[in-house]
């Protein structure tokens, strides 16, 4: 655990479990650029299986794997739909000014999900002299709308409008967990999908991205021009490999932790804008008219807390975080001016 200091700021924040640091002294490793790192591998195979596409691909982040996708699936002259709040088109810099061709077309997003009908209407507008979508993009869990997982029936009907699409699925365990829905029922509907191994699965670098064989082996084309290259990458797979196996059921107990800080945050500001109820996985976000004061008066008690929008809070619960450290944080979101 973190010690004393409950640090909120992120789940990126966890560190590798003893498990996988043995699993990463004991790697057996090879270069993968020539395809024969072997650990490599069995992550990629491993994480393909759980999601149930046809291949993966190590990649060092999650921005990279959303870069990709652009790069390989939207085409030069269209739009790329995304929703105005997900990573891909507010958290990551423009890359996507700089990686693809095509263009960002930004969509109402704010309970977490993008609407099917406005994305068939965008798709029909093309008739109309707009541009043409080529492809549309999903965040599940969505960050900005406080960790909201998709309803597996929504993206069905998003999918069935025929473009593809590509979900981002950093924290897709949590919403594997949160609603019981499997990782390949979300997955099934997308071409393609990746997962986090850093964001509360406590690796200490890396995400997966997986899709159709022949998709992939152009994103490991462009992850080489992108500089993604990897060599003996083992040593990181396998800690990957222990995430996948052991990290994904404990997503539970951040859950609970999120909601028990959740029920502080609405009762010492009940017009805050936040229901307890919504917190169904480890986000906890909120508005705050001075949120700088309130990251000083939390970090004075003990509590690391950051933003992810103008006057808005964000507390993340994660591996590193322990029964004591939300306490810890209720007690001083309570005598928070």
């Amino acid at each position: 655990m973190a010690g004393d200091i409950a640090d909120l700021r992120s789940d990126t924040l966890t560190r590798p479990t003893p498990a996988m640091r043995r699993a990463m002294a004991e790697a057996e490793v090879g270069d993968d650029a020539y395809g024969e790192d072997p650990t490599v591998k069995a992550l990629e195979e491993a994480y393909a299986e759980r999601v149930g596409k046809q291949a993966a691909l190590f990649v060092p982040s999650g921005t990279m794997a959303n870069q990709l996708a652009l790069r390989v699936l939207a085409s030069a002259g269209t739009t790329v739909i995304a929703g105005r709040g997900s990573h891909v088109a507010a958290f990551e810099a423009a890359a996507a000014g700089t990686n693809t061709p095509a263009q960002l077309f930004t969509i109402d997003d704010t309970a977490g999900t993008v609407d099917p009908a406005e994305v068939a209407w965008l798709v029909e507008a093309a008739e109309h002299h707009w541009a043409r979508p080529s492809l549309v993009c999903v965040e599940n869990t969505h960050m900005l709308a406080g960790g909201a997982p998709w309803p597996l029936d929504r993206l069905r009907s998003l999918a069935a409008i025929g473009l593809p699409v590509h979900a981002d699925g950093a924290r897709l365990f949590n919403a594997v967990v949160a609603t019981g829905t499997s990782a390949s029922a979300y997955a099934e509907p997308c071409t393609t999908v990746w997962t986090a191994l850093t964001k509360g699965l406590c690796a200490p670098i890396g995400s997966v991205l997986a899709g159709p064989a022949d998709v992939i082996d152009e994103a490991r084309t462009e992850r080489q021009r992108m500089g993604g290259q990897l060599r003996q990458a083992g040593v990181l797979a396998a800690a990957g490999l222990v995430a996948l196996d052991h990290m994904v059921d404990r997503l539970a107990d951040d859950h609970a932790r999120a909601a028990l800080l959740a029920e502080a945050v609405a009762e010492r500001w009940p017009d805050a804008g936040l229901d307890p109820a919504t917190v169904r996985t480890n986000m906890v976000i909120f508005a705050h008219p001075e949120p700088g004061a309130l990251i000083d008066h939390l970090a004075a008690h003990g509590v690391l807390a950051g933003t992810v929008a103008p006057r808005t809070m964000r507390l993340v619960t994660h591996h590193d975080v322990d029964d004591a450290h939300v306490e810890r944080a209720r007690r001083a979101l309570a005598s928070a001016p």
